[in-house]
């Protein structure tokens, strides 16, 4: 008679189907255990079961890769002069629905142990956060716990958080996305790798002792559908940054010594996870001594030591000759240091417990989880969307600028400087531009260079069109980038989406993969790294298909980096990108204007791609000739934000020379792509104007800067301090 149960497949997130091929592939059915070890590995959020087959449409060969995506803890760039950095985003938003403060906290913590693991030191951290409307009380709790979870965490382990973004909608509503990246530098000869080595190898485990917090944190939490069940706290991680700091100086000195084989991140599915895989890796076997894990608690079973995903933990693969050196480096550190195990050449992971064999399978099976190629279905929705007739939409009757008000005020548009003021962005001190700007930019230190730093996304744009919306999150943050005077170099991503198995939603998934992949070709930017983030859905409805792109851009010359205030009175506007300022309503599709003013999601979205990298690298150019003087992509709220935005940024006025066309709503409201507002001085004017006809690149003169108010035409004149209270902080 089995002793497995539906409810035990069921925490596992495991179909009856792949249980009877686990029968079959091993010959036997599995103890409890050995389920667990499957349950874990097949799960989606360690497999990509749904996910994988898509992703291969990201591959890429760009000569700057120093590893190949998806084989290591992250994905790692080169930038020049021996200098590497290695990036990640990844998701924690199942863990931060059911407790936002840790299921943040520990979200920090996994993502910088992804970097350290790579023998790189992290030297920034940005986020990008979705909640539902904060009119509803269960939104502004999760919104308060997650922003006080990555500053109380973050803080203490001396990364700077440098931005990100914030978005509120009512699909996110009980299913907040949580995503974290991190950014770290390392020299090409500290790079290190994910692997177990060769036979021999010590098998050792550092940092924190192993408790039961996180149990089916990758398979029964973050691998099925959140319905807020609050029994599930169990499955969140409990963080301790102080001792995060100190595990990532400690291992960045192990690393030093060339005394590793192999480093490995305890994240998801713990010790599982971490020390299977790196087999796999290797080609080798485990042998695995479950009594010599310290843990925090008495009488753990082997299934829930080797589930646990107790956080500060990393692996470590080493010959035992070289123990003596790390040991000492880790108590010196006042850490744990311990062999669990050995390297085999079984190609078996073995589990004993008290001298009994409790787990013997091959490492081939566990690391080869089913895939599956599915059949999308268009969403009903998206064609009746596309089809409204937006020559139907009235032109608002009331003041502009009350309309202004309405949109500078929106959550999604208005400041949130009371988000960021709560990090740190200044330690390590390298920090170029600080949260607020289009991008993060950190100088390389020892070198002329710095890099910029983004995150990007529009889940709104996606409902309508995936295709488009993916290539959209891409081109949006590489403008931002641009607009800071860096070259795109490689993109990481989240792909948060509602439940893969239903055809609309996988639909949704390949179709924004394909606009990712498109749009990576054009800037030449590869995907490197990652993270799937699936069944973000609750009570049977999903959330808004958020891709989030972190873009990692380059700049060789740190002094010429771009800000998005206006500087100078009498500075010339120029809008690059557009010959006129659009007259037709369709302009509005997918915009904030339209969702706050008219409160619908309707139109049919598109980017030229190849208009958007011209206006990119027009943009570079004249930063790099030192001709402009600030660079704003404009994007969420139009041209108008945009201009508001670099006002208030530069605490400067600003003067709009022409009268608009009848549908002003379009021309200042509608999120048409491809276009960024800069300015320069009156005398580099001519030459920006002569660049631009030379390359055939649209633009439009917009107006002047000004010492006074911001004067849109005959319809709105503002004073600085009138916008700033507009935009307040949410």
């Amino acid at each position: 008679m089995s002793i497995i149960t539906d409810q035990m497949l069921n925490e596992l997130a495991l179909k009856k189907s792949e249980f009877s091929t686990i029968i079959k592939m091993i010959g036997r059915e599995p103890n409890l255990l050995e389920l667990g070890l499957f349950g874990s590995l097949w799960s989606e959020h360690c497999g990509y079961k749904h996910s994988k087959p898509l992703l291969r449409m990201l591959e890429s060969d760009s000569k700057r890769l120093l590893v190949k995506p998806g084989e290591e803890n992250a994905g790692v760039i080169d930038i020049g002069d021996e200098f590497a950095i290695a990036f990640k985003i990844e998701s924690h938003n199942h863990p931060s629905a059911v407790e936002p403060y840790e299921g943040a906290a520990t979200g920090i913590g996994g993502i910088v142990r992804d970097i350290f693991a790579m023998g790189a030191r992290p030297i920034a951290l940005m986020n990008s956060l979705r909640f539902g409307s904060l009119d509803k009380p269960q939104n502004q709790y999760l919104f308060e716990g997650v922003v006080s979870g990555i500053s109380g965490y973050g803080n203490c382990i001396g990364i700077p958080n440098v931005g990100g973004e914030t978005i509120f909608d009512d699909s996110y509503d009980s299913n907040p996305l949580v995503n974290a990246m991190c950014v770290g530098l390392l020299k090409h000869e500290d790079l290190e790798s994910a692997s177990a080595g060769k036979p021999g190898n010590s098998i050792i485990l550092v940092g924190a002792e192993t408790g039961k917090d996180g149990i089916h944190g990758a398979s029964g939490l973050a691998s099925q559908s959140f319905e807020g069940d609050q029994e599930q706290r169990s499955s969140v991680q409990v963080g301790n940054p102080f001792l995060e700091k100190i595990l990532i100086e400690a291992c960045l000195e192990a690393a030093a010594t060339n005394c590793l084989d192999g480093m490995q991140d305890l994240g998801a599915a713990g010790l599982t996870s971490a020390a299977i895989e790196a087999a796999s890796k290797s080609n080798c076997g485990l042998d695995i001594d479950i009594n010599q894990v310290p843990c925090r608690e008495e009488n753990m079973t082997p299934y829930e030591i080797m589930l646990s995903e107790s956080q500060e933990r990393m692996l470590l693969f080493s010959e035992p000759k070289h123990l003596p050196k790390l040991t000492t480096i880790f108590e010196k550190w006042g850490l744990q240091i311990t062999v669990i195990g050995k390297v085999t050449d079984t190609g078996n992971v073995r589990i004993s417990n008290h001298g009994q064999i409790e787990c013997d399978v091959p490492i081939k099976f566990l690391t080869s989880p089913p895939e599956y190629r599915l059949q999308g279905i268009q969403p009903k929705w998206i064609e009746s969307a596309r089809k409204f007739d937006f020559n139907t939409l009235e032109i608002p009757t009331s003041a502009p600028s009350s309309i202004l008000e309405r949109i500078l005020s929106s959550p999604n548009i208005a400041s949130k400087e009371s988000i960021y003021q709560q990090y740190d962005h200044q330690v390590q001190t390298n920090t170029v531009l600080k949260p607020g700007h289009d991008s993060a930019v950190l100088r390389i230190k020892g070198t002329t260079r710095a890099i910029a730093l983004t995150t990007d996304g529009n889940g709104r744009y996606c409902w309508l069109d995936p295709f488009e919306g993916g290539k959209i999150a891409v081109a949006e943050a590489c403008r931002n980038l641009s607009c800071s005077g860096a070259q795109p170099i490689a993109l990481t991503d989240c792909l948060n989406f509602g439940n893969p198995e239903k055809p609309e939603i996988y639909y949704q998934l390949e179709e924004c993969i394909k606009g990712i992949a498109a749009a990576s070709k054009i800037f030449d930017a590869p995907v490197v790294s990652g993270n799937v983030s699936l069944y973000n859905e609750s009570d049977g409805s999903g959330i808004n298909p958020t891709p989030i792109i972190g873009a990692l851009g380059i700049i060789d010359n740190a002094n010429l980096t771009t800000q998005i205030g206006f500087r100078n009175e009498g500075d010339i506007v120029f809008l690059l990108g557009s010959e006129k300022l659009s007259n037709d309503p369709s302009s509005l599709a997918g915009s904030e204007y339209l969702k706050v003013i008219h409160r619908m999601v309707a139109g049919k979205i598109n980017i030229n791609l190849d208009l958007e990298s011209k206006v990119q690298n027009a943009c570079r150019e004249l930063i790099k000739n030192e001709v402009l003087n600030s660079a704003h992509d404009c994007s969420d709220g139009g041209l108008i934000v945009t201009l508001a935005e670099a006002c208030i940024a530069g605490n400067i006025g600003f003067n709009f020379d022409f009268n608009l066309p009848k549908r002003w709503d379009a021309s200042l409201f509608g999120e048409d792509q491809s276009r960024i507002v800069v300015s320069t001085s009156l005398e580099n004017s001519g030459t920006l104007r002569r660049y631009c006809d030379s390359i055939k690149l649209p633009y439009t003169t917009l107006g002047k800067v000004t010492d006074g108010n911001f004067n849109i035409g005959t319809l709105i004149n503002l004073s600085i301090s009138d916008l700033v209270s507009m935009g307040k902080t949410i």
